[in-house]
């Protein structure tokens, strides 16, 4: 009898195992793609309005990096049972941090997307904290069940598994941050019609695309710049944030894109003095419209970046460092 529960048991305790090692992967990976929309979350959650913690704003970035390779690697870790004490006491943190967010997220109806699962999935707040709460009895669960995780080999190839998934981690991180996401779960990627994500599906939901306008100091234009043929954006979501080696390249790829007959706007959410300075010294040679900070940023995940439409279609988008890429037709 006694043989037959410590079977059950240790079958509990490798399911257990399982799901939670699989959920901690895919949740990582679905950030690590897209490090920086998980920075701007973190930058919410530490604004005036929720936590009021704005001094670690200027770390959100790095915050968010290591969260999310920690994800990965220890769910890797987990799943080959490389050290298992360190592997789940740090899960134990890590989803009590998640558990207390999410609670705080569902109880004050603050940052009512958490960016648990990226852009991929969005979940209520309260599905949110369901899932932690979830994961925390199953991660410690299998903590007070220890002596059943073992690793998966008595050689090294557990700890290699676990530094190669650190290297890979890393070394995407540092890949997306210097060009754009790899994979865009967002309602403005590639191939993607800007006027079809607007439309209303009379199920009380905001469209994916909304609050997407690009005024001028009279007028929204966008309804006319959405049927345009040839459209290149210059989005700087925020000038005084910008990269100003990439300001230094908008006047060359601008001006190649006229050559090329696409009409070009500017698009940024900083005030016009600054815009009009900004203009001056960098000669821009287009007309730079306002649109909101929030819908530029998750448009693209550059500052500056270029952005091609076609009647309204995503045709192309990079980051500046790779503008010389842009299909330009």
């Amino acid at each position: 009898m006694k043989k037959s529960k410590n079977k059950l048991t240790y079958n509990l305790v490798q399911i257990a195992r399982i799901i939670v090692g699989a959920l901690f992967i895919f949740s990582g990976f679905v950030k690590l793609v897209d490090p920086i929309g998980s920075q701007y979350k973190f930058e919410e959650y530490f604004s005036e309005g929720v936590l009021n913690m704005e001094f670690l704003i200027p770390y959100a970035l790095h915050f968010a990096i290591f969260l999310i390779i920690a994800e990965i690697v220890l769910g890797i870790a987990l799943l080959v049972g490389w050290k298992a004490k360190f592997t789940i006491n740090s899960l134990k943190l890590i989803i009590l941090l998640f558990l207390f967010l999410t609670w705080y997220s569902a109880y004050y109806n603050k940052v009512t997307d958490c960016g648990c699962f990226g852009d991929a999935i969005k979940l209520t707040p309260w599905q949110t904290f369901t899932k932690d709460v979830i994961l925390t009895i199953l991660i410690f669960f299998i903590g007070a069940k220890i002596k059943y995780i073992k690793p998966i080999t008595s050689t090294s190839l557990p700890s290699l598994i676990v530094f190669i998934s650190l290297l890979l981690s890393s070394g995407i991180t540092y890949y997306v941050l210097n060009h754009l996401p790899i994979i865009d779960f967002r309602a403005y990627a590639i191939g993607k019609s800007i006027p079809e994500g607007m439309e209303y599906k009379n199920d009380g939901e905001l469209p994916p695309v909304h609050d997407f306008f690009l005024e001028d100091a009279q007028n929204d234009l966008a309804p006319q710049i959405l049927k345009m043929d040839k459209v290149m954006l210059v989005i700087i979501s925020s000038i005084d944030k910008s990269d100003f080696e990439g300001l230094k390249e908008i006047e060359k790829i601008s001006k190649k894109a006229i050559s090329k007959g696409y009409k070009v706007y500017g698009v940024s959410a900083s005030f016009s003095d600054l815009i009009d300075l900004t203009k001056k010294k960098f000669n821009f040679p287009f007309e730079v419209l306002f649109c909101d900070e929030t819908t530029l940023k998750t448009m693209i995940r550059a500052n500056p970046g270029f952005m091609i439409l076609n009647k309204g279609v995503i045709v192309d988008k990079k980051n500046w460092k790779d503008a010389d890429d842009l299909e330009l037709k």
